[in-house]
């Protein structure tokens, strides 16, 4: 007589856990703002050092941070993507770029 090959993770009968917009996505999300449309993805940490264009600061590796990209102007994706930091990112209306 064959076995049964229930799974044994969830029991027979219950729903399903919710899913995790978040976490299927990658964490990307779509933000429109007065300086235009954006791809916005929360990163963990990275192997790499980037330059913060809100306050022209090291986000140093390993540090969470925000990447972000704009969708409103044609450009070439990869080459526009901008690490910032996650409270910069959320202050870029109160304050603009800083210039180098």
């Amino acid at each position: 007589m064959p076995r049964s090959r229930r799974s044994l993770r969830r029991p027979y009968g219950t729903e399903p856990p919710p899913l995790d917009v978040e976490r299927a996505t990658g964490g990307r999300r779509a933000e429109s703002a007065p300086d235009g449309e954006w791809v916005v993805q929360s990163v963990r940490g990275s192997d790499r050092a980037y330059r913060c264009p809100g306050c022209d600061q090291v986000v140093a590796p390993g540090t969470a941070h925000v990447v972000a990209w704009r969708t409103d102007v044609w450009r070439d994706g990869v080459e526009e993507r901008r690490h910032w930091h996650a409270a910069c990112w959320q202050a870029r209306g109160r304050r603009g770029p800083t210039r180098r």
